[in-house]
């Protein structure tokens, strides 16, 4: 089957973004030194565009979880460009069809189906959905947000000022130009992307599902933590409406708490919950689930230590009967009842030994 057509202008972003941080990195750091300034831009930068894919593409405009005020949709919209993944439009397009079509081979724009590389990556190398490119019938509503729209018809524009312009601008401010553009503008943006990806590829198969095995999403609370709180992905698979992704109150999840103190201050409203009986209901529904999966097999593996005892059971049966007649007729060849015997002892130690291992295998399955 042909292979859809490459995307080169993706590859060479990727590639040139990677390569520059692989060996820039190191290479300034040995030579210059890495300065708090530098490490402040790098956090301050990565935080700015990690929450606003988090707490704004994702859970405002792709689930519409929350309202915002248009400042704060004007702050996601530019960090949106800062973690250069797409317009709002274009990336809550494909999520959407994520969620509608989780895990189908080839309606999933990022189907984790189709192994770690396409989940991760591999999907944005290749135009493996071009009938759809820009086909956004299914974000009628975020085409009403004029900064949604705006953002989307300079998004170009955009990502240059905010992946050069302003690492640039920071550098002339602390008076490391190349520094803060290689570690606040290229590193960043590697980090940003990758760990981003993670929840496309990584969080669709390392983890638990305590809510729900009709997809592949887990819960991961170290892929939380590189992720804003993104981690908690099978339950958000589930409640995808729910503008909380750690439902817990120890979970990490800055995302959530972005949101609720965006709402302390009235720039955040109509912040939306799941029931907290639907949430407890999924978690009793998987355990219910797993138990009665676990008495399944508890069942399965016991019929056959129960039909192999009883096989070894009759088998002895057999011996006892041929060793007691050998002598009953009292042949003459006492070799003959000595190996009859030997045989009906050997097959008796098995049998007590299979029936002391199976009763305490029994005990411990029903303790």
């Amino acid at each position: 089957m042909k292979k859809p057509p490459l995307l080169w202008l993706n590859i060479l972003v990727f590639s040139i973004t990677f390569a520059v941080a692989a060996i820039g990195t190191p290479l300034y750091i040995y030579f210059n030194g890495l300065s708090s300034a530098l490490v402040i831009t790098l956090i301050a930068l990565f935080s700015w565009a990690g929450l606003s894919i988090t707490a704004g593409y994702h859970r405002l405009w792709s689930h519409k979880t929350y309202d915002a005020h248009p400042v704060v949709r004007f702050v996601y919209a530019l960090g949106g460009a800062l973690a250069l993944q797409n317009s709002v439009l274009h990336w809550a397009s494909d999520h959407r069809e994520h969620h509608k079509h989780v895990d189908h081979l080839d309606n999933d724009p990022y189907s984790i189906s189709r192994g770690f590389w396409f989940a991760h990556i591999g999907w944005m190398l290749r135009e493996y959905q071009e009938q759809r490119y820009e086909d956004y019938s299914n974000v009628k509503d975020l085409q009403k947000d004029p900064i949604v729209m705006w953002q989307h018809k300079h998004y170009l524009t955009l990502t240059l000022l905010m992946n050069i312009g302003l690492p640039l601008l920071i550098g002339l401010m602390v008076g490391e130009v190349l520094g803060a553009l290689i570690i606040g503008g290229f590193l960043r943006l590697v980090l940003s992307h990758h760990t981003t990806f993670f929840i496309n590829s990584l969080a669709h198969m390392w983890g638990k599902r305590p809510y729900t095995e009709r997809n592949t999403a887990r819960d991961n609370g170290i892929l939380a933590l590189l992720t804003f709180g993104e981690g908690y992905h099978n339950f958000h698979h589930i409640f995808a409406g729910d503008y909380r992704n750690g439902v817990r109150w120890y979970q990490y999840d800055p995302s959530k708490w972005l949101i609720g103190l965006l709402s302390w201050f009235g720039l955040a409203t109509n912040l939306k919950r799941v029931n907290k009986f639907q949430i407890e209901k999924a978690r009793l529904d998987m355990m219910w689930q797993r138990a009665q999966n676990k008495k399944a097999g508890f069942v399965e593996r016991f019929e056959r230590e129960y039909q192999h005892l009883t096989q070894q059971l009759k088998e002895l049966n057999v011996k006892r009967k041929a060793w007691a007649q050998a002598k009953k007729e009292a042949i003459e060849d006492m070799a003959q009842v000595r190996e009859l015997r030997a045989q009906y002892k050997s097959l008796k130690r098995s049998f007590r030994q299979q029936k002391r291992l199976f009763r305490r295998q029994l005990q411990i399955a029903l303790a």
